[in-house]
């Protein structure tokens, strides 16, 4: 599904950045004072990284460890899935919805040139916010006792087309038509 929207059109060209020898808690400090949940780690003009607020409270925070003394080198993420300037927004999007992330560092030619975040996206494409829905309700469904109605409507997750009713298949909400190739 293309939505005319490209990954430049909507991303953030200057992201917030700190250094890797920042405390967790001199990193935490700028989220807070910028309101970002994500920096780009640079160490001179190269970016090495990327660390959320999530990976603060969950690798360390959670674990006991102590901000004060610890180092952003020691839990950013430096493996990180990219994206092109010129990819569909919609790309981005069902990238960020299956490997359940938020930010979306934006590369060409080698080099992060931007990030792009879930925000970024549902302002310019509200309507995509769909697809974040169907992937929460899949995850909590295992938390939750009450079984959920799985006809709906929704966007198939096979072919991209909205249609009145998806059935979960697999883990994944799809068409009469994909559902059945799915059999």
């Amino acid at each position: 599904m293309k939505t005319g929207y490209k990954v430049h059109d909507c991303m953030t060209t200057k992201p917030i950045s700190v250094s890797s020898d920042l405390s967790l808690q001199q990193c935490a400090k700028v989220m807070a004072k910028n309101h970002v949940g994500a920096v780009v780690i640079k160490d001179g003009h190269r970016s090495t990284g990327l660390i959320t607020e999530q990976d603060i409270v969950r690798k360390a925070l959670a674990k006991g460890i102590n901000p004060l003394t610890k180092k952003v080198k020691d839990f950013m993420e430096k493996k990180l899935k990219t994206i092109k300037p010129g990819d569909d927004i919609y790309n981005a999007l069902i990238i960020m919805r299956d490997l359940n992330i938020r930010h979306l560092p934006v590369v060409d030619n080698g080099k992060m040139i931007g990030l792009l975040t879930l925000k970024d996206i549902l302002k310019i494409e509200p309507q995509l916010f769909e697809l974040l829905v169907e992937k929460f309700e899949l995850r909590e469904e295992t938390r939750k006792p009450i079984n959920r109605i799985i006809e709906r409507e929704a966007i198939c997750q096979g072919c991209g087309a909205y249609v009145e009713n998806v059935t979960k298949v697999k883990g994944s909400l799809l068409c009469e038509r994909c559902a059945k190739e799915q059999s």
